[in-house]
């Protein structure tokens, strides 16, 4: 890291990555945080984490007994650590690694009905701000930039056409073995889209004063490069 941005990021700010899903959320987040030398915090790994919790708890009878989980939200511990095999952040539910099970279709089709809680919604939300209260955080999800932190100095919207993101959906889940199909991810990705931009409370839209980044026809590299000189710009203006 050069010297210009390291005198630079003395000045820590928060940063909000919202969207729609399988928008490269999370790896971007990852990406700008790591080079801002900042603390990543995937949220919607953390609904992902109460939506298994409660299929390992039978909560689904066969409908989600919203109360009863609402009963548990104490009882759920959420972390995230640094694998050493894979050189990544991973998410721990009740201090077991539960990344790869969290990624599976069989929650995907769950978490929004958990997300649209509210008492789970306020749960997570208090934890997420105690996260960010000491600034230099980069956090993605769906209500960082309206919620959790409304006054954050960077707020980045993402997203993409639904066609686009379900392919990269459905490329990297049959890369790690998941019997699925386009059709069947499509489906997945639509009716979240639907969920979570029409759910009562804290619905997925656009931050004020949010930067949207629509990366359907642009790569990685290059949208690295645009939210990082958004970052330095906002450090750079902080007061």
């Amino acid at each position: 890291m050069n010297l210009d941005l390291k005198n630079k990021i003395l000045k820590k700010i928060t940063i909000a990555i919202d969207g729609h899903s399988s928008t490269g959320k999370s790896t971007l987040a990852k990406e700008l945080a790591k080079k801002l030398g900042y603390i990543y915090v995937d949220s919607g790994a953390m609904y992902r984490c109460v939506a298994l919790y409660a299929m390992q708890n039978n909560f689904f009878k066969p409908e989600l007994q919203e109360q009863l989980l609402v009963s548990h939200l104490n009882h759920i511990d959420i972390t995230f650590k640094n694998n050493a095999a894979s050189k990544s952040n991973h998410t721990y539910l009740n201090g077991v690694d539960v990344e790869d099970k969290i990624r599976k279709m069989d929650v995907s089709n769950l978490v929004s009905g958990v997300a649209k809680i509210s008492e789970v919604r306020a749960h997570l939300v208090r934890i997420q701000k105690n996260m960010g209260l000491n600034k230099g955080v980069v956090m993605d999800g769906r209500d960082i930039g309206t919620v959790v932190f409304p006054d954050a100095e960077l707020k980045i919207f993402m997203t993409a056409s639904a066609e686009v993101r379900a392919q990269r959906r459905f490329d990297e889940l049959s890369k790690k073995g998941q019997n699925v199909t386009f059709e069947g991810v499509l489906e997945n990705l639509q009716k979240r889209d639907n969920d979570d931009s029409n759910r009562s409370d804290s619905p997925l839209v656009v931050a004020e004063n949010a930067k949207v980044l629509d990366n359907s026809t642009i790569d990685r590299e290059t949208q690295f490069k645009l939210a990082l000189q958004w970052a330095k710009d906002a450090i750079e203006n902080k007061n």
